[in-house]
């Protein structure tokens, strides 16, 4: 089948080579032309493990191209994703869905045939009905129709679950526009991958409450680490007990220094936003956001409290800066709280990240970016560790010990053990641990 994607974002780009990989012509288009070239160059402008040589492959293959003009694309197309940025509006915390109607309506001018327009981006319930009347308003002859198909990608696995997902979820009320989106899925059938089919509402919404769902569990873990600081319980022991649960789960339930990132944030409060206007508030969601605010700001006590709760020109070293690990996506990252925190305590920073230090740079001030993470402990009064990057969950201690002016570790993704830390004589801290 012939593909048209509307952006070359996360998204867009991803699930272009991964449609491409299934044996589909696929064309991405971004107005963004410095980035088509790198892109026809065989750079990649994400870091997303796989995603070089899956694209390379593809286009070597003839299967995968980008262009800045949609019109040539669009008319061949069988289906057109829009796949664009709805990032959170200014002062009320809605969805911008201003990219969403431009792509729709430059969309529409283009249309050859039937075709298929599927919302790929995530968007509020109702945002089909809009596209469809811009696009029915601009071409009252058009044959179309427009889907919701949500996108379930985690960063850092977007390859793995983009080909073999938990499930495929699409809002469809047209018989012709479920047979397109069958064949384009078709690959996914002999994995025998659940294709949900919904209305086009109901497919939106899925999208929101799914990941205000796993916002909300992450949360509520971080209390449960707070709660058994308080009672001296451990937290990885209460979540190994509840998560061997089915009906629970284990996913999600790791303690940590509040959730960040591109979807869980902004989906979160356009959420709240959505279901306040429609008159049904969601006051689970709303707290959810409140509480994971607070407590990114308040893991800078953890630290202070780590040194007597005195950072007046300390050297705190942080590894990690990206929301999590395996991507370069510093988007509502825990340590852009964190690191401003300390400096206001007094504390100069200095930090490591494998792959987020370059878009690190363009959001902290002040702070001195390292090569390395032994770089970072030298002269270092207290070493943080904010992400969980592979390479931070083996270091040498004892060499880590030696290069610091005092040993303390606090680690606020929990991957040592407090007993083997200690032994090494280092003074450490976690979440939700003795």
């Amino acid at each position: 089948m012939h593909v048209a994607m509307i952006g070359t974002g996360y998204v867009g780009l991803v699930s272009g080579a991964c449609f491409a990989d299934f044996g589909h012509t696929v064309t991405c288009i971004d107005k963004d032309a410095g980035k088509i070239e790198r892109l026809r160059a065989g750079g990649i402008p994400i870091y997303e493990p796989g995603l070089d040589l899956l694209v390379a492959q593809n286009v070597k293959a003839g299967r995968l191209k980008f262009d800045t003009e949609a019109a040539e694309a669009v008319r061949e197309a069988d289906a057109i994703f829009i796949a664009v940025g709805t990032p959170s509006r200014r002062g009320d915390g809605h969805a911008d869905l201003s990219y969403v109607y431009a792509a729709a309506e430059e969309i529409a001018g283009q249309l050859d045939g039937f075709t298929v327009i599927v919302t790929k981006s995530t968007v509020p319930v109702g945002t089909g009905d809009e596209i469809e009347k811009i696009i029915r308003r601009t071409r009252p002859d058009a044959q179309f129709a427009v889907v919701s198909n949500p996108e379930f990608l985690r960063e850092g696995a977007a390859i793995e679950d983009f080909k073999r997902p938990d499930r495929v979820v699409v809002g469809c009320e047209d018989e012709r526009a479920k047979a397109v989106m069958t064949e384009l899925y078709r690959p996914l059938y002999l994995n025998e991958t659940p294709i949900v089919f919904t209305t086009r509402r109901t497919s939106e919404l899925i999208k929101y409450a799914a990941n205000a769902f796993l916002a909300l569990k992450i949360t509520f873990i971080n209390e449960i680490a707070d709660l058994c600081e308080a009672l001296d319980a451990d937290v990885q022991q209460v979540a190994r007990g509840i998560g061997l649960d089915k009906r629970i789960g284990a996913k999600f339930l790791n303690a940590g220094p509040g959730y960040g990132g591109s979807c869980f944030p902004k989906d979160t409060i356009a959420l709240v936003r959505t279901a306040t206007d429609a008159g049904s508030p969601v006051r689970l969601i709303e707290t959810t956001v409140r509480v994971n605010d607070e407590r990114k700001k308040n893991m800078a006590g953890k630290v202070s409290d780590a040194l007597s709760g005195d950072l007046a020109g300390k050297t705190v070293g942080v590894l990690g800066l990206t929301f999590k690990p395996n991507t370069d996506d510093m988007r509502d990252a825990p340590s852009l709280d964190i690191v401003p925190a300390l400096q206001a305590m007094g504390a100069r920073v200095q930090a490591f990240d494998p792959e987020g230090t370059h878009e690190a740079r363009q959001l902290l001030r002040d702070v001195d970016f390292k090569d390395n993470p032994y770089d970072v402990a030298a002269d270092a009064d207290v070493l943080v560790i904010i992400t969980e990057w592979d390479q931070f969950r083996a270091l040498d201690l004892d060499r880590v010990k030696l290069l610091m002016k005092t040993p303390v570790l606090v680690d606020l993704r929990n991957i040592y053990k407090p007993d083997d830390v200690r032994s090494r004589g280092f003074k450490y801290a976690s979440v939700g641990r003795g």
